[in-house]
Formats: structure tokens, sequence, C-alpha cells
């Protein structure tokens, strides 16, 4: 009996081995798997994802990352769809991780971008993965990070990360990625609202799309507005200055320009040592955000505290302890039920 249960007993480590062989193989439906046990919640998938993600991790592998962000309407798929067909028509291997917007009410997600990426999703040097974002900081999921490690083990060197471009999700992506593309429209109306601060500091290359038809003029004047602004900046810390430009996804016009601009800028990155320096800043501040996280979620799982919130949050709403209070004394409740 104790042989045919040793027999039918996996340890985790038997169980991936072939998952994470077939990843490191390129084998797509490998590759999907492991992805979705990263997203998953449930423990047994989490612990079961970490242990694949230890196994495909690799500072040295030399990958590219960009992010690129914008409103809605923007014109996003259609610029990573020509975007993406120019690097693969260079042989490039290219993994696109589009970020979805996810119902607050029905929890359901629109996973619309590989029907408006119709070639790129033919095309197989490419692997298109929608993700819902569910309750995660302006749309960028929680575990968009591992997929990345996972799809530069299945041998993908180029990674775009799309964002809806809402709330905070720019400095969410830019923390992520090598590289950081902006993408703006003339005509919108939103030309000197989209010259701010924080978003011009983060972005390294400003893209006007949509350069064609009667937008050209508009497009010209969006480009000097824009490259003003960026003048009144101090270059980054690598010594780059965000270059501004413009585009055409419809027309295929300007798409080869970006691509220059971000060679350009990953040619001077690793000659100076700084990609690898960025990286490093990146990994330390994801470790910090995993702990306050665990933390963060520990506490408010723990049975003491579900129990007593509800009492301290009245108490809190009708005046009658102030929130530092009420935050100190939940603290303590919960440090005083977990010491050992």
């Amino acid at each position: 009996m104790a042989a045919q249960t040793q027999k039918g007993t996996h340890s985790p480590a038997q169980e991936i081995a072939p998952l994470v062989k077939g990843l490191r193989d390129g084998d797509i439906s490998a590759l999907s798997r492991a992805i979705t046990l990263v997203e998953s919640t449930k423990k047994e998938h989490e612990e079961m994802a970490q242990a694949i993600l230890q196994q495909c991790m690799d500072p040295d592998r030399d990958t590219l990352r960009i992010g690129i962000t914008g409103i809605p309407g923007v014109g996003k798929s259609t610029f990573i769809e020509r975007f993406g067909k120019l690097l693969t028509g260079m042989g490039k291997k290219l993994a696109v991780l589009t970020v979805d917007p996810t119902s607050s009410s029905s929890k359901g997600s629109i996973l619309g971008d590989k029907t408006r990426m119709q070639e790129l999703v033919m095309d197989p040097n490419a692997f298109i993965r929608p993700s819902p974002s569910g309750n995660a900081l302006g749309g960028v999921t929680r575990k968009t990070r591992e997929s990345i490690v996972l799809l530069e083990a299945a041998g993908y060197d180029t990674i775009i990360v799309e964002t809806v471009g809402v709330g905070q999700s720019e400095t969410a992506v830019h923390d992520m990625v090598d590289f950081f593309v902006l993408l703006k429209i003339a005509g919108a109306g939103d030309e000197l609202q989209g010259i701010k601060r924080g978003i011009m500091e983060m972005a390294h290359a400003i893209v006007i799309n949509k350069a064609d038809g009667s937008n050209v003029k508009k497009t010209i004047q969006a480009v000097g507005e824009f490259s003003r602004a960026v003048a009144l900046f101090a270059p980054k810390e690598n010594g780059w200055v965000p270059q501004v430009m413009s585009c055409s996804a419809l027309d295929n016009t300007g798409i080869g320009e970006v691509w220059e601009c971000i060679s350009l800028y990953m040619e001077k990155a690793l000659a100076t040592g700084y990609k690898t320096q960025n990286r490093q800043r990146q990994q330390k501040k994801w470790l910090y955000q995993y702990m306050e996280q665990y933390v963060t979620a520990h506490f408010f799982q723990h049975e003491t505290i579900r129990k007593m919130l509800p009492q301290f949050e009245e108490q809190v709403m009708q005046g009658k302890k102030s929130s530092f209070l009420a935050a100190e004394e939940l603290l303590h409740l919960y440090y005083q039920t977990t010491a050992p």
C-alpha cells in the first residue's frame, strides 16, 4: 500500500519539470499554462508558479522590454500591430502583454486586442496574451512581471507591455520596462493637458500617432508643442532627452523611426551599463512592493481584524475615534494575536 502511494505521489518539482522543459523549448501550450498558473490566485497554483519562475530566472538574458501607453482611442492596437510586424520581419521573437480593463460589476474583461491585431496573431514569431487587470493598480496586472520572466525564458527577445493609459498605470509599466513610449494624437483637445511633468519625465519617446489625412497639420503643431515642453526638463539620469516624433499606424509611416529611436537608446544604455543598473533597481523595488502586498493581504485576512474592523470603521466615521488611533489599535491587536 505504501509503495502504491509513493508511486502515485508526485512532488511539485516532478510536476513542473515537464512544464519548464516545454516552456524553454518554445512550446506555446506550456507557456500559456505557466502564465495561467502565474495569474491564478489559488494557493497551490501560486506555489507551482513560484517554483517555475525560480527555474526560469536569468539576469544575463539579452532581452528588450518596451512599455506602450496612451489614452483609449489613440490607436495603440494598430500601432503595436504595425510595430510588431516590423520587429518580427527583422527576425525578432515578439511577445505582447495587453492588459484589459476588467469590469468592476461583472468581473468580465474586454479581450479585444487579439481581434484588432489580426496580422500579428497569425505571425508565428509573435505571441499575444490579453490578461484581465482585475483590481490591479491602474490596469496593470500584478502578475505581469512574472509573465515577462516566463516569456523571456521561452525565447521571446522583445516584450511589449501595453497599458490602458489611465490612472497610475503609466508608473507601473515604467517600472517594469527598459523603454517607455507615450502615444498621443493631435486634435483631441488634450495636447496641453497631456504636457504634465510626471508622464513627460517617464516617457523615453512621445509619438504622435494618426499623422495622416487632414490631421497632418495638427500633428506637426503637436510635435512642436511637445518638443518645446520636453526641452524645459533636465535630461534623465542616463543623459537621455525624450524624443518627440510622429507616425501613422494606419498608413504604416514613421514606425521605423520609432524603432531607430529605441535602438539608439538601448545602444547607449548597454554601453554605459545603465540597462543592467535600471533592471536591478526595478528588481529591488518589486521586492518591497511584494512584501507590502503580502503584509497588507495577511493583515486584512486575519480573523481578529476581519471581526473588529467594522466596529473601528463605525467609530471613525462617527468621529468617536481618530483614524490614526484606530489604525494603531488595530495594528496592536494584530501583533498581539500573531506574536509567537
